[in-house]
């Protein structure tokens, strides 16, 4: 049986995740023809990596992120750590020969994301971008649907990705709220949300208008609390959008969302048929077919929840598929798609040319925002 070794970059939540995923693999995928063991893990700190190897179970901890990279040892790169090193993480794997496997955002900067682009050999086949809301059963059926005509030809869209923690004007700077580290929330969650939008529907962002929002200009250090600095991000964007596809809609990003937890949710509306779902509502997708009759008194017409609950195809067998659906099992479904697909040879999907085709995207965005006119896109 094949052993992949993996070498993971990052522990924190992220690196986390990745870690019980990789770990967790033979649990829920029943008689994989491979398996993964943690090989190493390199953090920012010698001794933040030692400590994730003696809490999560590697087997090394390297000094650096490019002394693990150079480890001829280590098959596969899981790169966790904050936006402003994936390029250099992933062009330094890359040459080695070794598979990425990079959570997004790809960078967070158009002009990294372009320096990739140009250095990488087949971007498409390079590795493949965490996109983990792609892989809930509710999603993936929502994408067949759209593929199959099951909407008609899509005439428009609504989209949120809403979170709060960023409300309270005390709160100290995270670096994902650093324009360099994280590039803020329209890279953070607004990946997420036109990623998935636009997959689901198989039609990139055409044309789009934006506003972007800063509640706080100012809070205060994360190393001194004391000091107040200045957020040079956004804590919402709001988007007026048209699909190549033709169909308009909006989409909006928000950590100021008083209220919401992480509530990831979209309608999406077709000439047949409309499909709406909501992260914190996980376990179903809701679907509205307009041939269903209206009458007498209604019919059975109107929105149908359907079960998708843990319905995953073998191999996946565990735990049962009427056992709730959760965060940590997209990120799992994720890493599975990813080492089959290194397995087997086959594409990867969302692969590191869709993170690339995001940054365009999302860097369209913003000069939407800051010009007040309308952005097309190539």
């Amino acid at each position: 049986m094949r052993t992949y070794r993996i070498g993971v970059i990052g522990a924190g939540m992220m690196g986390k995740t990745h870690s019980w995923c990789w770990q967790s693999l033979p649990f829920f995928y029943e008689k994989l023809p491979y398996r993964c063991v943690l090989h190493g893990v390199a953090t920012s700190r010698i001794a933040s990596a030692e400590a994730a190897r003696d809490a999560l179970g590697f087997a090394r901890a390297f000094e650096t992120p490019e002394a693990l990279i150079a480890d001829p040892e280590i098959d596969l790169v899981d790169i966790a750590s904050p936006n402003d090193a994936h390029a250099d993480q992933l062009l330094a794997a890359a040459a080695v020969g070794k598979k990425l496997y990079c959570d997004k955002p790809l960078t967070g900067r158009l002009d990294e994301a372009e320096r990739l682009a140009a250095a990488l050999s087949d971007p498409a086949s390079a590795g493949q971008m965490v996109f983990h809301n792609r892989c809930l059963p509710a999603t993936i059926l929502a994408r067949r649907m759209c593929e199959e005509g099951r909407l008609g030809e899509i005439i428009g869209f609504r989209g949120a990705y809403l979170h709060a923690g960023n409300v309270p004007e005390g709160k100290p700077l995270a670096w994902k709220d650093s324009r360099a580290m994280g590039a803020g929330v329209l890279y953070d969650l607004g990946s997420h949300l036109v990623d998935l939008v636009t997959w689901v529907c198989g039609s990139p962002l055409a044309e789009v208008q934006a506003r972007q929002v800063t509640l706080n200009p100012r809070r205060p250090s994360r190393e001194d609390p004391s000091r107040w600095v200045e957020q040079d991000s956004d804590d919402m964007t709001l988007m007026s959008a048209r699909l190549a596809c033709g169909a308009v809609g909006s989409l909006e990003c928000s950590k100021i969302a008083t209220g919401a937890m992480d509530e990831l949710r979209f309608e999406i509306h077709g000439r047949k048929g409309a499909l709406r779902f909501n992260l914190m509502d996980a376990n179903w997708l809701e679907h509205f077919d307009a041939a269903d009759p209206e009458m007498p008194y209604g019919g059975s017409s109107g929105f149908k929840r359907i079960d998708c609950v843990r319905r995953y195809p073998s191999p996946a067998g565990f735990p049962s598929p009427k056992a709730t659906v959760g965060w940590l099992r997209a990120h799992l479904h994720s890493v599975y798609t990813f080492i089959d697909a290194v397995h087997m040879g086959a594409p990867f999907e969302p692969s590191i040319q869709r993170g690339i085709d995001l940054e365009r995207m999302l860097a369209a965005v913003e000069r939407a925002a800051r010009s007040g006119a309308s952005e097309r896109l190539a």
